[in-house]
């Protein structure tokens, strides 16, 4: 899901921002992977979280009102069907 080559510069200017060096033992590309895994293991898990309690009981109603304060809300995020 995510860019590992982003992830890996983005890796690298805050290491060089914050003076840190990464262990030679330790490659670049694993670390980059391993960070990679554990953002989208976290996200998924969030996303279960908010699943939950966006559809906890399945009340339409309240779902629907939603839908319409982020239309209302966040215009630009909504396709003008």
């Amino acid at each position: 899901m995510l860019d590992r080559e982003v992830v890996q510069e983005f890796l690298e200017e805050r290491f060089e921002d914050n003076e840190v060096r990464i262990p030679k033992r330790i490659p670049i590309k694993d670390l980059t992977e391993a960070f990679c895994l554990y953002i989208e293991n976290d996200y998924y898990e969030w996303l279960r979280d908010n699943y939950k309690s966006f559809f906890e009981g399945l009340d339409w109603n309240w779902i629907k009102e939603r839908i319409q304060h982020y239309k209302k809300n966040y215009k630009e995020n909504f396709s003008n069907q």
